[in-house]
Order: C-alpha cells, then sequence, then structure tokens
C-alpha cells in the first residue's frame, strides 16, 4: 500500500475527499438550480424541455454528468465511513449531553442529514432522471431542435400539483439547506483555509449560499402549484 492509498484510507484523506466532492456538488447545485427555474416560465415547458434534452445529449456535459453520479456516491459513501469509524472511536462510552462536543453533535446530524438527502437523491432520479432514460416518456416540439425530445416537463408539473409531495420536497430542501451550511464552511476547513479574518466571510457565503439553494429549490414548486 503507498502513501497515497495510505492517505485516502486514513481520516484526514477520508475528510479531504469530502470536501473536494462536496464542493463539485455544491457547485453542480447551482446549475441545476439555474435549469430548474426554467419551469416557471410561461411557455408550457419548453425552455425546461430544451434545456432537459441538451443537459443529457450534450457529450460533455454528459461525461460530467457520469462524474457527478461517482462523486455522489463517493461523498455519501466516505461520510457514512467516517461517521461509522468516529463512532467506533468514541465506543460504547455515552457522554452527557452537557459535556459532549459540539463537532461529535454536528457530525452526527450531518451522517443523518446526509441519509436523508441521499434517499430523496434515489427517489427523485428514479421519478423524472430514470423515466427520461427509459424513453417512456411522450415526445413534443420545442423551437430549439428540429425533433422531438421528452417531455420532463410533464411528470414534473405532475408531481408539483401534488400538495403532499410539494410538502415532502420543500422539507427535503431544508434538509439540504442545513447540509449545505455546515458543509459549506466545514470543506473549505478541512482544505486549511481557515483563518479568524476570512472564515467569518466564508461562513457568511456560506450561509447566503445554502439558505439560497433552499429557497429557490423550494419556492419552484410552492409557484407551480399554487399557478397550476
Amino acid at each position: 500500500m503507498n502513501w497515497f492509498t495510505k492517505f485516502l484510507s486514513s481520516s484526514i484523506g477520508q475528510k479531504v475527499v469530502m470536501s473536494l466532492t462536496g464542493i463539485f456538488l455544491m457547485l453542480f447545485l447551482v446549475v441545476h438550480l439555474i435549469g430548474n427555474l426554467q419551469l416557471l416560465k410561461d411557455d408550457g415547458g419548453e425552455a425546461f424541455n430544451t434545456y432537459a434534452w441538451f443537459m443529457t445529449h450534450n457529450p460533455l456535459i454528459k461525461t460530467v454528468s457520469y462524474s457527478l453520479y461517482a462523486f455522489i456516491l463517493l461523498h455519501a459513501w466516505q461520510g457514512i465511513s467516517l461517521a461509522l469509524k468516529n463512532r467506533k472511536a468514541r465506543g460504547n462510552v455515552r457522554y452527557a449531553v452537557t459535556y459532549e462536543r459540539s463537532s461529535e453533535r454536528t457530525s452526527r446530524s450531518m451522517a443523518w442529514l446526509g441519509v436523508i438527502i441521499f434517499v430523496f437523491l434515489i427517489l427523485h432520479l428514479w421519478q423524472f432522471w430514470l423515466k427520461m432514460k427509459l424513453g417512456v416518456l411522450p415526445p413534443v416540439e420545442v423551437a430549439a431542435y428540429d425533433h422531438p425530445v421528452a417531455n420532463l416537463y410533464l411528470p414534473v408539473a405532475e408531481a408539483y400539483s401534488n400538495l403532499f409531495y410539494v410538502i415532502f420536497y420543500v422539507i427535503c430542501m431544508v434538509v439540504v439547506g442545513l447540509h449545505l451550511w455546515h458543509g459549506f464552511w466545514s470543506a473549505f476547513q478541512t482544505l486549511g483555509l481557515n483563518h479568524r479574518r476570512y472564515t467569518p466571510v466564508i461562513r457568511a457565503v456560506g450561509m447566503v449560499y445554502s439558505v439560497g439553494m433552499a429557497v429557490g429549490f423550494s419556492v419552484i414548486p410552492v409557484l407551480m402549484y399554487l399557478n397550476r
């Protein structure tokens, strides 16, 4: 086992991998939100269907997407692995609440939030992405292409017309926001970008980012439900 393998298998190495994959996923969320905002255009879903076709058929985007799936799995696996290591390190000792370190409570909270988010992603991909990949969505004409494209807007609009699904989605986005809030500054801290001058700035940017992502994704199904 060489030094690089040892580093990746160590707690520090796993935290670095968690940080780098987390930053990549945070950047993806910005792009994903911009694409999802096309759902709010009053054009019968044309802008969103055009965006969806481009994202699923452009060779470069497809390559990045496959990397994204790998990073999601790696991020989840590293998170679970770290949580199990931390639990094993504590052994069977049960700390009193008043003496338990906040970092330990945060670590456990992040692990549980991550599990909820991972389950949501599986359901989300199964409900929308898989339908497009299986070719079961009806075709629709869009101005940007001279051929029909899959009407991904249809199942999205149907889902967002269900009040219970909208509530479920918003709750999940709150969980995502909480996960991002800690994960943002924690990622930079793990990579060594921790200083009394710019750490408060990183925390502030992380707060704005996490709240912005949670609100941005949540407002889409809410508005679609209200305007149905």
